[in-house]
């Protein structure tokens, strides 16, 4: 499993990457390998707000449905559009393809890279 430590993580398996005020949020290696082949994604709008712990946005994979949370609470300001013609891209590079970007007002509980490993190992 790749986790890169300078990345933080939630419980429900997004990665946050944090520049300033701005943070990228995507999902994580384990959640794509347990996801399997992802074909298609719903993104957030640009404007809408993401409430730290609540979903805002679906992937679909060969196996299920499943809700993204977000981890922290803010303004998205940028979607990652070339996802919606390549949601694949996720499975090939979880870490470089962000599904958002939020100019962020409250954070939710993050973990490191460590404690993120933990959380997967008791779920395996």
């Amino acid at each position: 499993m790749n986790t890169p430590k300078e990345l933080r993580y939630c419980k429900s398996h997004e990665w946050v990457s944090q520049d300033g005020e701005i943070c990228s949020v995507g999902i994580t290696d384990f959640a794509q390998h347990a996801m399997g082949d992802i074909v298609y994604i719903k993104l957030p709008e640009v404007g809408d707000m993401a409430e730290k712990d609540s979903s805002f946005c679906d992937i679909e994979s060969v196996k299920a449905v499943s809700e993204v949370y977000s981890p922290v609470s803010g303004e998205i300001i940028e979607v990652n559009t070339e996802l919606e013609n390549a949601p694949e891209m996720i499975n090939s590079d979880p870490y470089g393809s962000w599904i958002c970007k939020i100019r962020v007002s409250e954070f939710g509980e993050l973990l490191s890279a460590e404690e993120y490993e933990k959380v997967c190992a008791e779920e395996n």
